[in-house]
């Protein structure tokens, strides 16, 4: 796997994390429902790119994906405090963390059940295909 094909997709996830905490307001007037659907975007993001730094590690790095996140997590939140309408809180980081913590803790699962590190999910034919017989 080449450098682009690596680094790209965590580096894709972080610039969207960025964009939206650059967003001022990010309020969607649903009222009390409005906070929960926020947390549930900070675990959901945040999870997405804890398992786009493992794909980046070759899912052999669990803690270095979640140093990572999380230290990304927290300038994300201190990058929110220069944002108007905005503010950074450690309960956000904390939030993010869980996020981190739940795919983590299903890659944890999935490796512990197929017996070999990788990811969550399928991503070859049992069988090897032509073009990959090459």
């Amino acid at each position: 796997m080449g450098p682009l094909n690596r680094y790209a997709p965590p580096l894709a996830v972080m610039a969207l994390i960025f964009g939206l905490s650059a967003t001022p307001d990010l309020n969607s007037g649903l009222g009390p429902l409005d906070l929960w659907l926020r947390k549930a975007a900070h675990m959901t993001i945040y999870a997405a790119l804890w398992l786009a730094l493992m794909r980046a590690t070759d899912w052999r790095r669990p803690v270095a994906a979640t140093v990572i996140a999380l230290l990304y997590a927290g300038t994300d939140e201190y990058h929110q405090t220069f944002v108007g309408g905005r503010h950074g809180t450690p309960v956000d980081v904390a939030i993010d963390g869980v996020g981190c913590g739940l795919a983590a803790l299903a890659w944890w699962l999935t490796t512990r059940r197929r017996g070999r590190p990788g990811p969550p999910w399928p991503l070859r034919a049992s069988a090897p295909t032509a073009s990959r017989a090459r």
